[in-house]
């Protein structure tokens, strides 16, 4: 069990680093602790990751209604609706007027420290040079970038290949840059593609990109279908499968999911998460 008013996952991705520069804080190595748990990115269930621990009457900061209902019916009271920090990102860094955009950039789904994904990335190569048009971009998760015969894949078939940075792991090399670069980099193109719906596809539509899913969705070693899995994700959000799709109603769904519309103002994070007393 873990204490929810220390856990690591709060700074993951810079997540904490950037709702403090929102709240107006000052900008250590570290952000003062959130009094909670903060959903460290998009799924399909509580907000938490599937078999994480939780103590009883933590809070739980989530970044939709959707996924505060889906806590609600495991049993979960303590849950707030924050909003994601990407949300809180682009809403500090307005997208420059005459910003240029061109080509793809993929996101291929990935795993973690304790699981591995499975599938042909050969395939997928040979499906976006079918698809995509203009140049493309293929941003590697920190493991896949690591890993010389998925990077290497990628580079030889002539693509530019990217890393955001590393996640941060038991307190341990956050980035605090990893988001911010994240939303340079989906500014710079015209669509974001995945071959699983993730947190990236969400953040590129809100970030002003052309969306689609498609291509083999590899699989992840063990993987829990406590929610549903890929079944699911092609059944609830249809509207951004396929080669081609309708960004206005996918922009939409990514307000949603990423609680776009209902972001706090900076005194009203700053209770939830315990910082009355950090503000400047």
């Amino acid at each position: 069990m873990w204490d929810g008013d220390v856990h690591h996952a709060n700074y993951y991705y810079g997540h904490a680093h950037v709702l403090a520069r929102y709240c107006e804080l000052p900008q250590p190595l570290h952000p003062p602790r959130m009094r909670g748990y903060l959903q460290h990115g998009w799924n399909i269930g509580d907000g938490l990751a599937p078999g994480v621990p939780f103590v009883a009457g933590s809070k739980l900061f989530v970044w939709s209604e959707e996924t505060r209902r889906r806590a609600w019916s495991q049993g979960r009271r303590e849950v707030i609706v924050t909003g994601a920090p990407f949300a809180y990102l682009v809403a500090l860094e307005p997208e420059p007027p005459a910003a240029g955009r061109e080509g793809t950039i993929f996101y291929p789904f990935h795993g973690w420290e304790g699981q591995l994904v499975n599938g042909d990335h050969h395939r997928m190569i040979d499906e976006l040079r079918s698809v995509e048009d203009g140049p493309i971009t293929i941003c590697l998760y920190w493991n896949e970038y690591r890993s010389k015969p998925v990077r290497r894949a990628y580079e030889k078939a002539g693509f530019r290949v990217i890393c955001h940075g590393y996640r941060g792991f038991w307190w341990r090399d956050h980035d605090r840059g990893f988001l911010v670069r994240q939303l340079a980099e989906l500014r710079r193109h015209r669509r974001v593609v995945s071959n699983r719906l993730c947190s990236a596809i969400w953040y590129g539509l809100l970030a002003g990109c052309a969306a689609a899913v498609y291509g083999d969705p590899m699989t992840l070693e063990n993987d829990d279908q406590t929610f549903g899995g890929e079944p699911r994700l092609r059944r609830q959000w249809p509207e951004v499968y396929g080669h081609r799709t309708d960004t206005a109603a996918c922009r939409e769904l990514a307000r949603r999911e990423l609680g776009a519309d209902v972001l706090m103002s900076p005194a009203e994070l700053r209770t939830h998460f315990g910082w009355e007393g950090d503000a400047r």
